[in-house]
């Protein structure tokens, strides 16, 4: 299926569309910048129809997903500077004060909003869980892997796997005694989305940390650690979420070495002891 302009897509086939289909491309055409923005389910809200029935427009205008469709319409609507920067920015903007304050912004929205309880709920998952498997595609892997860093300190049995095809057959041999955390900011990836299908065939409880509490990601989790982002939903891999992941594992981390008390610190001081002997 060949990915167009979607604009010209939508204009081009507006004859042929259904009552309910010209009521998406009405409100799409007419209101492009604000289309962009939200989750499938949050723009179905808007516009008043199904889920189901916005998925079949953007695949009979030519796109295999919603995730695809959104980056079209960004890709003609959001300017180059404001995708470039991951936010709003005009001529003449400072770019590092540009990030790094869409970076403050980005963590102290996530510590507001963060679900205390979620977080909670997260630990106690984790503290009894026989594995803690963690699972990340592309820049998500990245958070993953610090995940890993972290959670391995505390004694925890740990796995993390960078190949898609690797993470799919970890997932294959959870059992409900495990405990998986997936990190995606868009929560729409097919690949992660089929990895959360697996641990939840085995039973294996999910935790989901996204920046879309409503994606369909989101929807197959045990547990939501949503976080707040200041750029664009539509940027796939946002600079700013991935600070705010960093910062929930951390988070985690901590929670989770106040309830190993001191067996946790005995764990800590036995890898500081063995990093030390390498250090000069």
């Amino acid at each position: 299926m060949i990915e167009e302009s979607c604009m010209y897509a939508i204009r081009s086939q507006y004859k042929q569309f259904s009552a309910k289909e010209r009521t998406i491309a009405d409100y799409i055409l007419s209101h492009p910048d604000k289309a962009v923005y939200p989750s499938i389910d949050e723009l179905a809200d808007t516009i008043g129809i199904s889920e189901s029935t916005l998925v079949r427009f953007v695949r009979k205008i030519g796109f295999r997903g919603y995730q695809r469709f959104r980056i079209a319409l960004a890709t003609e609507t959001v300017s180059p500077n404001s995708r470039l920067y991951e936010t709003n920015i005009n001529d003449g903007d400072d770019g590092v004060e540009v990030i790094f304050s869409s970076a403050i912004s980005t963590l102290d929205m996530t510590r507001k909003s963060l679900n205390r309880a979620a977080i909670e709920d997260a630990v106690n998952y984790i503290a009894v869980s026989s594995r803690l498997l963690l699972f990340g595609l592309g820049g998500s892997n990245l958070v993953a892997q610090d995940g890993f860093h972290k959670f391995i300190r505390t004694g925890l049995n740990c796995t993390v796997a960078q190949d898609y095809h690797m993470q799919l057959m970890l997932a294959s041999q959870t059992t409900p005694e495990c405990a998986a955390m997936i990190v995606s900011h868009t929560g729409e990836n097919m690949d992660i989305i089929a990895v959360a299908e697996e641990l939840k065939e085995n039973h294996c409880p999910v935790i989901v940390l996204t920046s879309f509490p409503r994606s369909t990601l989101a929807k197959a989790a045990t547990v939501v650690l949503a976080t707040e982002t200041a750029s664009p939903p539509n940027v796939s891999e946002a600079f700013s979420a991935r600070l705010a992941h960093l910062v929930v594992i951390d988070t985690l981390y901590v929670e989770l070495m106040k309830r190993y008390k001191q067996q946790g610190i005995t764990q800590l001081d036995a890898m500081r002891r063995v990093i030390a002997k390498r250090k000069t």
